[in-house]
C-alpha cells in the first residue's frame, strides 16, 4: 500500500493538492492511503521550504506548489 501524506496547514491550496490527489488514486484505483499532516511540528520534519506539500512513502514529491493532475499521475502509477 502507498501512503500519501499532503502536508499544510488546511489552507485552501493543501485542500486543492489533497483533492487532485484523491481524483488521481479512485481514478486508477490505486491501493493508496491519503493522511493530512497538519501539525507544524510534524511538517518540519520534511525537507520542505513551503507547503503545500505532497510526500509519497516519506519521499518529498512536490512542495510549494501544487502540480498538474497529469504530474500526480506519473509519480503515483511510477510509485
Amino acid at each position: 500500500m502507498m501512503i500519501l501524506k499532503i502536508l499544510g496547514s488546511g489552507c485552501a491550496n493543501c485542500k486543492r493538492l489533497e483533492a487532485l490527489t484523491q481524483k488521481v488514486v479512485e481514478n486508477h484505483k490505486l491501493d493508496a492511503e491519503i493522511i493530512k499532516v497538519t501539525q507544524y511540528d510534524q511538517i518540519m520534519e520534511y525537507p520542505i521550504l513551503s507547503t503545500p506539500a505532497l510526500v509519497m512513502n516519506e519521499e518529498v514529491l512536490v512542495s510549494g506548489r501544487i502540480p498538474a493532475i497529469s504530474e500526480i499521475e506519473n509519480w503515483l502509477l511510477q510509485g
